[in-house]
């Protein structure tokens, strides 16, 4: 007798259920937001990790200068 498992994804991330319903509250006037600020969920954390990589390099680039001397 062989047993099957039947896997169900549980739908999206927090990130996106909560971009959704930004848009949907939106569109349907309960919020009067910058779209800039409606689909932040998106991408916001692309935008986090930019900055983080650009501040690391950057502090490399100062501790790679200041070897040098």
């Amino acid at each position: 007798m062989s047993s099957k498992t039947l896997t169900v994804g549980g739908g999206g991330s927090g990130a996106s259920i909560l971009g959704t319903a930004f848009i949907v509250m939106k569109l349907t006037g309960v919020i009067d937001w910058s779209w800039w600020w409606i689909t932040a969920p998106f991408w916001g954390g692309a935008a986090i990790l930019l900055v983080i990589l650009a501040i690391a390099g950057l502090a490399l680039l100062v501790f790679k200068l200041m070897e040098r001397q």
